[in-house]
């Protein structure tokens, strides 16, 4: 483990015109390294790279299969290079390395996707009659910024990056000044594949002055963020003063409708994916079951069961898959979610279980659940990024959709039923981007993922993520004769 990481502008590594940071290892409490932290200027050099670059041509001149081969390469550099990644991961964010391996994996699809996406960004042609010939082409914005998440920075930036390349984009990328270190290989990866200097330029600083800077250059030609609404709103605001087309994951307060024929047995599984896995910190996270009265007592049971059954411990001893859990990101985090826990006691709420900080070194919470929740409670409107799951009855379908409406967020959904009529009718009726029947989490890099409501708004993942990089150009020919 290096003890200084530099940040990446125009092929060179670099110090941060802002000094530096600690990077802090959430497991143990214990400083892990310094972060190379960039102010406005460096900003403004690495998007003047990659506009050097977008204008010379150098990625969208070529032909798209031999851009996608490089963004392929990419992801396969990253699976080279999987157990170093995955430790410095695992000792930056806390996650257990069994997932940290899981995200690097991620990652690499994301890269072999969009990279045999690439040449299949086509045009067509629109008939006007004798004498025109029209069609239209795609072309890359330019300058992409990316402002990735501090919960899966490896495979958030994969998202967004490989998108962005595969359609000819130039890019700079602000890394979360909680989890900054793993990007470094994306740089490394860049090198490695061929990608001229200025094409990829990754950089780590504060939201309110590098993000600021970056969300508000002049030069940016269109701006991804997953993040808080607040700070969304804030880049939404500072983009549209430049007229730039944003990309908002704002994240959610999902819920899972439970209803009686539901095969629980099987959801088990789901609430072990749905809000433990990552200690919960997930945007598309189950925050909430909404269960049918008549089952609720052997629901939460079983998930009870399934919380206690977890091993909470730090994520750099846990190499093998299994049922664990490592620590929150930060203690800043941990405490935010243990103070929503106890806010929601004094609501009303009952914690099943957990709810308490762990009496360890590291930023660990138990893996929580609250029953008696009811839907006019904070903590069944705010999200908490944590492991905490709030559990809320229902009577008739009508209500289950009613309380899964009932937030400002949009984000995903599920209803678990055996019943395809009311599966569909659910997934119709549900206000949420993404909706999963009987399993949270299906679907994959190929399907769209976004936000209704304050969950967002724009697309990643699947082909339709690829028209949030390019815009549209018709061209009209008038023929002689």
């Amino acid at each position: 483990m290096k003890t200084y990481w530099q940040n990446y502008i125009d092929g060179a590594w670099v110090d941060g015109g802002a000094g530096r940071i600690d990077v802090i290892n959430p497991g143990t409490g214990e400083k892990l390294a310094e972060q190379a932290l960039a102010d406005a200027g460096d900003v403004d050099r690495a998007v003047m790279a990659a506009r050097r670059v977008h204008l010379s041509g150098a990625l969208s001149d070529l032909r798209p299969v031999e851009r996608g081969r490089m963004v392929q390469a990419m992801g396969r550099y990253l699976l080279t290079h999987i157990d170093e990644i995955a430790k410095v991961l695992t000792l930056e964010q806390g996650k257990p390395l069994w997932e940290a391996r899981i995200e690097i994996e991620g990652a690499a699809r994301y890269f072999e996707y969009y990279g045999n996406q690439a040449e299949t960004v086509e045009g067509r042609s629109i008939p006007l009659g004798k004498g025109y010939f029209d069609f239209t082409t795609y072309e890359p914005f330019g300058v992409s910024a990316q402002i990735i998440p501090w919960n899966y920075p490896v495979e958030m930036t994969a998202r967004s990056l490989s998108a962005a390349l595969a359609t000819g984009n130039a890019c700079v990328i602000k890394t979360p000044e909680l989890t900054p270190l793993s990007n470094a290989w994306f740089a490394d990866a860049a090198e490695a594949v061929g990608l001229p200097k200025g094409a990829v330029n990754i950089l780590c600083g504060l939201g309110h002055e590098a993000g600021a800077a970056l969300s508000a250059h002049p030069e940016v030609n269109q701006i991804v963020f997953t993040g808080s609404v607040p700070t969304g709103i804030a880049i939404a605001t500072a983009a549209a003063k430049n007229v730039v087309p944003c990309v908002l994951e704002l994240g959610g307060k999902s819920a899972a409708i439970v209803h009686d024929d539901a095969d629980l047995e099987a959801f088990e599984n789901d609430v072990r994916w749905g809000i433990y896995f990552n200690a919960g910190q997930v945007c598309s996270a189950m925050s909430r079951v909404i269960v049918h009265d008549s089952i609720h007592d052997e629901l939460v049971e079983r998930m009870v069961g399934v919380a206690q059954s977890l091993t909470v411990k730090p994520g750099i001893d846990q190499p093998e898959f299994g049922a664990t859990m490592g620590a929150m990101v930060s203690d800043a985090q941990r405490d935010r979610a243990a103070g929503m826990i106890q806010a929601a006691e004094a609501d009303g709420a009952t914690v099943a279980t957990g709810g308490r900080k762990m009496n360890i070194p590291g930023a660990f919470l138990e893996p929580t659940i609250l029953t008696g929740v009811t839907p006019d409670m904070t903590i069944a409107n705010d999200e908490v990024f944590g492991p905490v799951l709030s559990v809320l009855k229902f009577r008739d379908d009508d209500e289950a959709i009613q309380i899964a409406n009932g937030t400002p967020y949009g984000l995903v959904g599920g209803v678990f039923t055996n019943d395809l009529d009311r599966a569909t009718t659910a997934a119709r009726q549900i206000r949420a981007g993404q909706v999963f029947v009987n399993e949270w989490y299906a679907g994959g890099v190929e399907t769209p993922f976004g936000g209704y409501g304050k969950s967002g708004y724009g697309r990643e993942k699947g082909r339709e993520a690829l028209w949030n990089y390019v815009q549209t150009k018709n061209v009209a020919i008038k023929l002689k004769g």
